[in-house]
Order: structure tokens, then sequence, then C-alpha cells
């Protein structure tokens, strides 16, 4: 018999509930036609948009039904203290399941985040992407990530969800700011 370290049991343990937990897979092609799918924003979404503080952060969620009847939820959070403290989220409600999957996160820059299966660190804004190798192997859904250059801010990374996941915005493209 191999002894391990409690560090190693505890990470087999977390990846095998992770494993359990979740409620519903996706291949890659089937997470690619979900970040193609139109998502329509309602004509009032600037004001359903707006973060509400909530213990030390300003969050909001806003539902969107896509154009081919999928259930989408865009999350919104932000520190109230650290400006570089923010999450983008846009999740998949699956029909007739309860858990939200998370398939794509855009994060700010103010921790460090490492790719388990390819153990490449990085400490920089980075957005998140569901695999289907990671969920395969017990991880979160989007527990692969990038860096990116493409925003630095939390306007920008919602700018920045919108192009990713095609959301449709008002005829004149412009996007209110929060």
């Amino acid at each position: 018999m191999y002894p391990i370290t409690i560090k190693v049991a505890l990470e087999l343990f977390l990846r095998l509930g992770n494993y359990l937990a979740m409620a519903v897979q996706f291949t890659d092609a089937e997470i690619n036609s979900l970040l193609l799918e139109q998502k329509p924003l309602p004509a009032d979404y600037a004001s359903k948009i707006v973060t509400r503080p909530k213990r030390g952060h300003r969050e909001r969620e806003l539902a969107i039904r896509g154009g081919n009847g999928s259930d989408f939820l865009l999350k919104l959070r932000q520190s109230s203290i650290n400006p570089m403290d923010f999450s983008v989220i846009l999740c998949i409600l699956p029909k007739g399941k309860t858990d939200e999957f998370r398939f794509r996160r855009h994060n700010g820059k103010n921790h460090e985040h490492t790719n388990k299966l390819e153990r490449d660190k990085m400490y920089d804004y980075h957005i998140h992407m569901a695999t289907e190798r990671y969920q395969q192997t017990g991880w979160a859904e989007d527990s692969y990530a990038q860096p990116t250059n493409r925003y630095q801010d939390f306007h920008g990374a919602l700018q920045c969800m919108y192009e990713d996941a095609n959301f449709i915005l008002l005829p004149n493209g412009q996007i209110a700011l929060i």
C-alpha cells in the first residue's frame, strides 16, 4: 500500500465530489453551440444589470432565453473594495435540472489561477471556459482558463462577454455602462 498525504487525499476527495455533483455534462461541440446561440437582451436590460450591494461586493443576475430556447443566466459580481476582483459569468440552466452549468467566466486580476491538468499558472485577467476534458477528469466544468488582454476592468469584461457569447445588443450597438 502506498501512503498519500492529506493534501493529495483531500484533492482526490474534492475531485470525486465535483464529478459526482455534476448534474449534466456537455461535449466541447455542445458548449460551442451554446456559446454561438443568439442571446437577445431585453429592451430594458441596462436597468436589470445594475449591480446591487451584497456583503462586501455588488452583484446582479439576468435570465435570458436564447434564440434556440436555451435558458441562460448572466451573473455579475464585483468587489466593493478591490475593483480588479470581479467575475462576469454565463451559465446555462439545463432543461429538467436545477443546477447551473458555468460555461464562460471572465475574471479580474486579483488572484493567481492554475490550470490543474496543464499545471500552468497565471496572475492576470483571465477567461474560464468549460471543457469536456475538465468535466471528464472531475474538475469543475470551467476550471480551465486562458489569460487575456481584451479587458482591464469590469465593464470591459462585460463587453467581452457580450462579444464572445453572441449577445444581441441595442440597434446602435452601444452597451450601457453600469
